[in-house]
């Protein structure tokens, strides 16, 4: 029984291909390979099955041809990903997984040639894998990047780092650091934060204590890391000194989103599991599907995968068109869809009863998965408050431009 999305009749050739291509390989190839619920998986069979992924022509679905991708719009990004994200390690196979892949983003946009060539070709290839230095310690920035404490002062040869960093998704083993640090002004660049890329092995960068999370997904774990005078040269900046907020947003925006397609793949995988379930187990004398309550449960999946589907279609295409806006409405989509694709995983855990709960299905495993998205890449509290902030200042500006105030009752003729 299979409740992928249906192809639309705007989905480009090339796309539906590599779609159905993806599709083959994850459900014959990757899902046979997945490590038992709560094992994480190893290196060498990563590796395995990534050359498995460029072999069948599926690797990298996001990255340009020209560092080995397939070169996928960003606006059809969704379409492979939710397949890549019918298994937990499918991510991982098409090296599209986070923090990867959002690093990979942004460096194409902002890096320089000779950082591509360091840098993205070897994580675009899969021969290295990355992390992304954001998150601090109480009171540094965590849900408020403003309060970034890490700092990179100026000198004669470069700069020199000291921070501690906390959650870095995918340190363990990795490459490379793209970390951000507070600067101050210079001659040539406003006080703000700067981003820098550090190698893993460099002088003064320390992995430390790891953080034991309910997920396991995610390569290299969510640990500690350390900047103690780590002094790095100038071809170290990515980008522009000073816009390291700006640029966060470059990669943010479609991070969140790219989150959303991974796990609502999971959903999918979920709920297929569940109406297996129904269609052959009977309760009460008839089947588990043609009872009401049962039926109530599935149709609530159904809406929350539809319309977190409809959502991230919308915010692809606007970010392929006004990044910034995109940006912005992914925050909504990342609401949304964290707590849809939760809800699906509880549900179809219901629907299977006490084996939903056990190790002899994996949706127990899938709803620790899902559980910290609500938290990662900003709490789900952090973007409803600039979601209602950003409600009322377009509804402010727009009665300040002419648009009738309709905030006050009115006593109408006739009213009791």
């Amino acid at each position: 029984m299979n409740t992928t999305a249906p192809e639309t009749e705007h989905t480009p050739e090339t796309v539906a291909s590599l779609r159905r291509r993806t599709r083959e390989f994850i459900r014959d190839v990757v899902v046979p390979a997945e490590p038992v619920p709560g094992q994480r998986l190893d290196e060498d069979l990563r590796a395995q099955l990534q050359q498995a992924a460029k072999d069948a022509g599926v690797f990298a679905p996001h990255v340009s041809a020209e560092y080995g991708g397939q070169g996928v719009p960003i606006q059809w990004w969704s379409e492979i990903f939710q397949e890549a994200g019918y298994s937990p390690i499918g991510p991982s196979a098409l090296n599209c997984m986070a923090p990867d892949e959002g690093n990979m983003h942004m460096l194409e946009l902002i890096a320089t040639e000779e950082q591509k060539r360091r840098y993205l070709a070897p994580l675009a290839a899969g021969d290295v894998r990355s992390c992304f230095g954001m998150t601090e310690p109480h009171p540094g920035a965590g849900s408020d990047p403003a309060a970034l404490r890490t700092s990179a002062r100026r000198t004669d040869d470069g700069w020199v780092i000291d921070g501690h960093k906390r959650f870095i998704s995918g340190a363990v083993g990795a490459g490379f650091c793209i970390v951000m640090a507070r600067t101050e002004a210079t001659e040539d660049a406003e006080a703000g934060a700067t981003m820098f890329l550090v190698d893993m092995d460099h002088p003064g960068i320390r992995v430390g204590e790891l953080i034991h999370t309910i997920d396991r997904t995610i390569d290299g774990g969510h640990p500690h890391v350390y900047f103690e005078d780590c002094a790095v040269s100038d071809d170290a900046v990515l980008g522009e000194v000073g816009q390291g907020f700006r640029y966060a947003q470059v990669r943010l925006g479609p991070a969140r989103l790219t989150h959303c397609m991974r796990w609502l793949g999971l959903a999918r995988r979920s709920l297929d599991i569940a109406l297996d379930r129904a269609e052959r187990r009977e309760i009460f004398g008839s089947p588990l599907k043609g009872l009401g309550l049962a039926q109530e449960l599935i149709a609530q999946c159904e809406i929350d995968i539809a319309t977190s589907d409809a959502i991230i279609a919308q915010t692809g295409e606007l970010l392929a068109r006004d990044p910034k806006a995109g940006s912005a409405l992914s925050s909504i989509a990342k609401v949304h869809c964290s707590e849809a694709v939760y809800r699906v995983v509880d549900r179809c855990i219901q629907i299977c009863g006490g084996d939903g709960v056990s190790d002899g299905l994996p949706l127990a495993q899938y709803l620790n998965e899902v559980r910290p998205f609500r938290i990662y890449d900003g709490a789900n509290e952090t973007h409803k408050w600039a979601i209602a902030r950003r409600a009322s200042s377009r509804r402010r500006k727009a009665v300040e431009a002419g648009a009738p105030y309709l905030g006050d009752a009115v006593i109408r003729d006739g009213g009791h």
